[in-house]
Formats: structure tokens, C-alpha cells, sequence
């Protein structure tokens, strides 16, 4: 039945051949193992690709609303790792103890009720949800966007969500700018919101709290950058094919650099009228930054107010090209 039972010598061999270990020196000069170096090299690296994400975002805060906010993330997250953390050690657990080969294990098929079972499973949520509820309740008051930072007279800047750009006007000194928005480091900053067109999000990551901008509301928020730097500020918002180059530069500088920041662009910069802003209204994408010398005092309550018109909004077909401001002549 068998052919390999006539040949017991044959087999033996052949036994011998498939359980000796291997060869170790031909393994090794076949393939040589990495070299120490190399490993640290892509060590340093991973290290280095995973802590370049926390740089530059909301857990990188440049001032005491982002740093808030901050604090709420992480205390959030502690809240619910005391409750993830015992529960993945549980499952470790009872899966090594009720493995089939513990004698010791107690096998009760017909177990049904536990009152202490019972009070760890409601109790445990309900404190949870306690813990949260009171976290967010304290946070949504300390950071209400209503309320000022502090008695210091903060910087006023009206912004207004366009297709698809952002337009920041300073009314206290009489200048404009798209898509860069300057401000005094260590100062507060009053920021009044409406949309020209579909609804919005303001958003500076390192700053602290996104808001929305809508059509014929304002909104109100405050931001304090501690020290001189340059922040990514985004729509947090989709808003059609223009989306996705819709963002701008914040730039928080000293007093002094601000104020030649103002005294600069009213030299340079053309005039905000009403006839200018309803050519910046139109669509337009990848906007690089330009500033406004004057701005017409009214512009602002003229757009909540809606005095003039809205801005024709995102429709089908890619967006238009980008608009600059004409130089006067």
C-alpha cells in the first residue's frame, strides 16, 4: 500500500534532510541582515514624519483661545481612556483566563443577572457623560465668542466670506486686504463675520475657535495671537470649486510693524468702493493677497444689510480667474 515502506533506508534519509536545522552562514550570506545604521535612520524618520503633524495645527496654539481649546481635546480624550484603557485590558484578560485550557475557569451557562454587573455597566457611562457634559459646559462658557479676552481695546476687523476668498477690512484705519489678515501680536482681536454669498467657516487652527459666516448675519469672535509669527487660516467649510484655495495668511506682528503695515497700504493700495467690491464679489480662486488704501465706511453694513446685492454663489462650471485690483491712474 504504502512504496515508501519498502525502502526504510530512503526514508530516513529523506526524514534527516527535512529536520536538519539550517545552514545559518548560507542564510545569512544569502541575505544579509540591515545594518544598524539604516534602522535608526528610518527610526529618526518615522519619529520625525509623526511629530511634524503636531506642528502648526490646533494642537500647536499660539494664544489663550487656542490653548483652551486644547485643553478641552486632551481633557476630553483623558476622560474617555479611563474608560477605553480598563476595557481593552479587561478583554485581555478574560480572554486568557477563559481560554479552554484553564481548568480553573468557571463555566456557568445558566448565569443570567449580577446587580454588580449591572452597576458597573449604567455607572460607568452616566460618570462619563458627567465628566464630558461638565467639561463642555464650562468650556462653551469661558469661550463664548461673545465675550472679550480682556479690558484691553482689541483690534476691530470685519471679515466677509467671498467666492471663493476672504476680505478683511479694518474700519478703525480705513484699509482692506484679501487673503491675508495682519494683526498686533499680544493684542485682541474683534472679529465682526458675514458672508457675501453661501454660508461659511472661519477658521485659524493656532488661534483657536472656527465660527460661520452667513448671509445677512454677523457673528462675533474673539482671538489673541501671544507673539509674532504667521498662522494658516482656512474655510473649515465646503463652498463649491473654489474650495479648496480658499484660505489665507495671518500674520501677527509688533505694534510698530503694524502700524507701517497700515501707513504702507494706505499709500499703495487702491480704493474699496461699493463699484470695486462688486468686481471682487465675482468668482475668483487662488487669490494671491492684495490690499485697499480706502475703504467706503458703509461697505460692511451695506453687505449684512444687504443693500447690495448678494455674490452669485458657486454654480456648475470650474471657478473664474482671479481678481486683482485695477491701479490707479
Amino acid at each position: 500500500m504504502f512504496r515508501n515502506q519498502q525502502h526504510p533506508v530512503l526514508n530516513r534519509k529523506r526524514l534527516a534532510f527535512f529536520l536538519q536545522p539550517p545552514d545559518s552562514t548560507k542564510c545569512w550570506a544569502e541575505k544579509p541582515p540591515p545594518h544598524p545604521q539604516r534602522w535608526r535612520m528610518a527610526t529618526t524618520l518615522t519619529a520625525l514624519l509623526l511629530l511634524s503633524g503636531c506642528s502648526g495645527g490646533v494642537l500647536d496654539p499660539q494664544g489663550s483661545i487656542g490653548a483652551a481649546n486644547v485643553e478641552i481635546l486632551l481633557n476630553s480624550l483623558a476622560i474617555m481612556l479611563v474608560i477605553v484603557v480598563p476595557t481593552i485590558i479587561a478583554i485581555l484578560i478574560f480572554g486568557w483566563w477563559f481560554r479552554a485550557s484553564n481548568t480553573r475557569a468557571r463555566y456557568r451557562p445558566d448565569f443570567v443577572y449580577s446587580g454588580s454587573i449591572e452597576l458597573i455597566v449604567w455607572a460607568i457611562p452616566i460618570l462619563v457623560i458627567m465628566f464630558l457634559g461638565g467639561v463642555i459646559w464650562i468650556g462653551s462658557h469661558k469661550l463664548d465668542p461673545f465675550k472679550p479676552i480682556s479690558s484691553d481695546k482689541p483690534t476691530e476687523v470685519q471679515v466677509v466670506s467671498l467666492d471663493w476668498k476672504w476680505l478683511f477690512i479694518y474700519p478703525e484705519e480705513g484699509v482692506a486686504s484679501v487673503n491675508e489678515l495682519v494683526v498686533p501680536a499680544g493684542v485682541p482681536a474683534h472679529f465682526s463675520l458675514t458672508s457675501a454669498s453661501v454660508m461659511n467657516m472661519f477658521f485659524v487652527p493656532q488661534l483657536g475657535s472656527m465660527i460661520a459666516t452667513m448671509n445677512g448675519m454677523v457673528t462675533q469672535l474673539h482671538l489673541i495671537a501671544d507673539k509674532p509669527g504667521e498662522f494658516y487660516g482656512q474655510s473649515a467649510q465646503f463652498s463649491g470649486d473654489g474650495f479648496s484655495g480658499m484660505n489665507f495668511v495671518t500674520r501677527a506682528v509688533p505694534h510698530d510693524a503694524f502700524a507701517q503695515w497700515v501707513a504702507g497700504t494706505r499709500q499703495t493700495g487702491s480704493a474699496l468702493d461699493r463699484t470695486s467690491y462688486l468686481a471682487l464679489c465675482q468668482q475668483s480662486s487662488n487669490v494671491r493677497p492684495f490690499t485697499y488704501g480706502t475703504v467706503d465706511a458703509t461697505l460692511f453694513n451695506a453687505i449684512v444689510n444687504q443693500q447690495l446685492p448678494p455674490c452669485p454663489g458657486p454654480n456648475t462650471g470650474s471657478a473664474g480667474a482671479a481678481v486683482h485690483p485695477k491701479p490707479e491712474h
